[in-house]
């Protein structure tokens, strides 16, 4: 009886050994993972950062904005992988994003007729090739007529936001207190753009137009460093690349949630009561984990 308890001892015991060998130890997300037996504490923080603030303006410069950064390397394929929300596990089609993109239904224009009188910038259909008066004109053949007419495949396209008018971005974090190196780290995971319902957004509400990895991101700041500019508006002489103005954390994101069991963000939370709560329990939320980041450090 007593070698048959030593062998159940040894077995479970092994079996426990291998079981948390299967644990991954690294985030496959994260640009620098810290393993998971390094941490002493964790916690994932989304964050909402109004690019039209003040604070943020460095990242969105006019025509250097970091959401045009952002949409052209989608577009290019650069950045090939997009995705729905912030969990990184359903991907998002470019047409699925161009659609939520799209401002105003593009108009198709009305048939040339050979009596009708034309003026600059009228636009027609002849046979299904679209073409805008350069001058005021009748009975001018569109297709004959390069006097009079020019050919715009720009005419029946739908009008899409442009990279100023999505104006916030979610930044999903993980605090991580490392207890080797004793020192808190900023884990982003991933960022979302959204297109805010003050900023033209037909929809009439935020809309999430794609998340993106922040690893994905780092990579196309590293292969874009005249265009991925944050800009010092105080001293030029000290601007920055994005990936260095994130890791100093040279933006004001307010927080929209800390993980919780019930998935619920602080406006959730205090739904049914005034807003000025909301805005004190975000602002107590972030005393909340100031002073854990506080106490951390006496560890």
């Amino acid at each position: 009886m007593k070698r048959l308890t030593i062998f159940l001892v040894l077995t479970f015991g092994a079996a426990s050994l291998f079981a948390q060998e299967d644990i991954p130890q690294y985030n496959p997300n994260s640009l620098n993972p810290i393993p998971r037996y390094e941490q002493l504490y964790k916690v994932k923080v989304w964050r909402q950062v109004r690019l039209d603030e003040k604070q943020n303006k460095g990242f969105f410069a006019r025509s250097n904005e970091i959401t045009k950064l952002i949409l052209d390397a989608v577009n290019s394929g650069e950045i090939a992988d997009i995705y729905m929300n912030d969990s990184l596990t359903t991907k998002k089609s470019k047409e699925a994003m161009q659609k939520d993109m799209l401002a105003a239904e593009g108009e198709k224009p009305d048939p040339w007729q050979p009596d009708n009188d034309y003026y600059a910038n009228d636009p027609v259909d002849f046979n299904g090739v679209y073409y805008k008066a350069k001058v005021d004109n009748r009975g001018q053949n569109p297709e004959t007529s390069p006097d009079s007419w020019v050919k715009d495949s720009s005419i029946g396209k739908g009008q899409f936001a442009q990279p100023f008018q999505l104006s916030q971005l979610t930044i999903v974090e993980d605090m991580i207190f490392d207890k080797r190196r004793s020192r808190l780290y900023y884990d982003i995971q991933s960022i979302t753009l959204t297109w805010p319902a003050d900023k033209g957004n037909p929809r009439g509400g935020d809309l999430d137009i794609m998340t993106i990895k922040y690893k994905d991101l780092v990579q196309v700041f590293r292969n874009h460093p005249d265009e991925a500019i944050w800009f010092n508006r105080y001293n030029t002489a000290e601007n920055k690349n994005y990936e260095e103005a994130f890791l100093l954390r040279l933006f004001h994101g307010i927080i929209h949630k800390v993980e919780n069991p019930d998935n619920s963000s602080i406006y959730e939370v205090y739904s049914g009561r005034p807003y000025s709560e909301t805005v004190w329990a975000r602002e107590w939320e972030e005393m909340r984990l100031m002073e854990k980041e506080h106490n951390l450090w006496e560890y």
